[in-house]
């Protein structure tokens, strides 16, 4: 068992991962569209730095806390066994001040500079993701990527509310897309780790009622996560390069679904995976670049 209060070997490369950067980095992609799609032109420079740093920032502290509350299942699963928290690199009382000083320098930031909305809307994902979900829902039920992914699908409101200060149906369209995202991703993430889930008891969908009723989850969830990302476009908040790129990724998402559900292809799960980073990605800069050159909607 390593030594979780060890921290000689600290860098600041074990502060940056406690972050997790590559999912905090999505997040702020989304969150930076939905800024700019809340306005017709440029979104005011300050608050698109400020804006998106402050929610960078308590996204990472919310990570960080990830870290620290799911050490002890991080040591006993191959993708998360070399985590700094996990193997002592940055210890407890190290991880926690972290995490505080980040959150608490991110909510400043957007209490200061933003708007009081954008801030506490913040501090409730965080609080949604780093203690409901990771303390409660991950370990509660197989439901809880479907209840807690809410809290991962808030950057594209956040971005929107920096620039306007309020809640729009637009902003709330583009939360649902991702929230109807999320079940699809990770389950398909689930079944590759399966047995390591099953291992440290973490009640994923495929441990407690199987791969094959995952599977069709996976292909009902696309479905209506497909139809979903046409909303934008029959409420006249995309035009038609979104409408195009949503068929052509949305095809893609449910090819792969379809192959997940044949059975026959063993790397299907990992290769649904990583497609459904690229096509979430891809979805909001479609839309983004729709935005501008297919202004249809005055908001």
């Amino acid at each position: 068992m390593p030594d979780l209060q060890s921290t000689d070997a600290a860098t600041w490369r074990d502060y940056k991962e406690l972050t997790k950067p590559n999912v905090v980095l999505l997040m702020i992609l989304t969150s930076a569209i939905g800024m700019f799609m809340a306005v017709p032109g440029m979104v005011p420079l300050d608050v698109l730095i400020l804006g998106n740093l402050g929610i960078a920032l308590c996204a990472g502290a919310a990570a960080a806390v990830n870290h620290l509350v799911d050490q002890r299942v991080d040591q006993q699963m191959t993708r998360t066994h070399n985590r700094p928290v996990a193997t002592g690199r940055v210890g407890n009382l190290q991880a926690a001040a972290f995490a505080l000083i980040i959150g608490g320098l991110g909510m400043t930031i957007l209490l200061v500079f933003i708007n009081p909305l954008t801030a506490w809307l913040t501090l409730a994902s965080l609080v949604g993701y780093a203690f409901v979900y990771t303390m409660f829902l991950k370990r509660a039920t197989p439901q809880n990527i479907v209840i807690g992914g809410l809290a991962g699908a808030a950057p594209p409101l956040l971005g929107w509310t920096a620039v306007t200060g309020h809640i729009h149906g637009h902003a709330l369209l583009l939360v649902l897309i991702i929230f109807a995202w999320t079940p699809p991703h990770f389950w398909a993430l689930a079944i590759h780790r399966r047995e390591e889930y099953a291992a440290v008891g973490i009640p994923m969908l495929p441990v407690t009622h199987g791969v094959a009723f995952t599977k069709l989850q996976i292909l009902l969830y696309t479905i209506i996560m497909f139809l979903i990302t046409l909303m934008p476009y029959a409420t006249r908040m995309s035009g038609p390069l979104y409408l195009l790129g949503a068929v052509v990724l949305g095809g893609g998402f449910l090819y792969w679904a379809i192959e997940l559900m044949r059975g026959k292809n063993p790397k299907a799960p990992m290769e649904t995976f990583k497609y459904s980073i690229i096509y979430l990605m891809a979805l909001f800069v479609i839309m983004l670049l729709d935005h501008y050159i297919f202004p249809v909607s005055t908001l």
